[in-house]
């Protein structure tokens, strides 16, 4: 259900490098959260870091959506950068997964296969 893979790089280093990868394939970063930094904010003691990265293939989610509208609530795709007790990782919640629990549909399962196999291939770019 979870496609995580740990990374050498620094916590910035990696997320440069996700950037970077989800535009190769070519995918779009709608936006980034910066959890860690947010919760810090608000008062909350966070010792790790995490950066949330919105992405989104237009294609993809047209035909997602075309398929069945409810799916919007499932978009965009989301990976993480964070840290876990001292070391980077990058990952995600596999596409494939998610779609599955929301529909039977042939179609929406050929395109979250398409999906998560970009998006785990720029999880591993990012991550060497």
């Amino acid at each position: 259900m979870y496609y995580v893979l740990n990374t050498g790089k620094t916590f910035e280093q990696a997320c440069e490098a996700l950037n970077a990868a989800v535009v190769a394939i070519p995918f779009g970063v709608l936006h980034v959260h910066d959890l860690g930094a947010t919760l810090r904010s608000k008062g909350f003691d966070f010792a790790e870091e995490c950066r949330v990265f919105e992405v989104c293939s237009p294609a993809a989610a047209s035909k997602v959506l075309a398929a069945d509208m409810h799916l919007n609530m499932a978009l965009p795709c989301r990976i993480s950068v964070f840290t876990e007790q001292g070391q980077v990782k990058i990952g995600m919640i596999e596409p494939i997964q998610v779609l599955n629990m929301l529909s039977d549909d042939p179609a929406i399962k050929a395109v979250a296969t398409d999906v998560q196999t970009k998006l785990s291939q720029a999880i591993e770019q990012a991550a060497q």
